[in-house]
């Protein structure tokens, strides 16, 4: 499964529209030339896979600098998990590994 591109002018709907379906909605904000964000994308994408219950938004910070600006972004890649729409669950900056992710989730 690919992850959900969303920017500003979508965001809102979007989110809306994944806390919905999902009870997981992760947060990725990066840039296509950060090697860093591509290795989360993998580490990532094998989370999105795994679990039908949470849905992966990617944000590209160069063209979604206010997004990131009110998230508070101040390095890429920043990981932002919310365990509902009212929650955020964790918030990290770097990279992690799928399975670390996961702990977080489900401890």
């Amino acid at each position: 499964m690919a992850f959900i591109e969303v920017d500003e002018i979508d965001f809102s709907e979007i989110i809306a529209e994944e806390f919905n379906k999902k009870q997981i909605v992760i947060l990725k904000f990066g840039s296509e030339y950060c090697d860093a964000c591509v290795a989360l994308d993998f580490e990532l994408e094998e989370i999105d896979d795994k679990h039908e219950n949470i849905s992966v938004l990617a944000i590209d910070c160069a063209q979604s600098d206010t997004l990131a600006e009110r998230y508070g972004v101040m390095q890429v890649p920043t990981m932002i998990i919310y365990e509902n729409k009212d929650s955020i669950l964790w918030k990290k900056e770097g990279i992690m590994l799928a399975q670390d992710i996961e702990k977080i989730i489900y401890s």
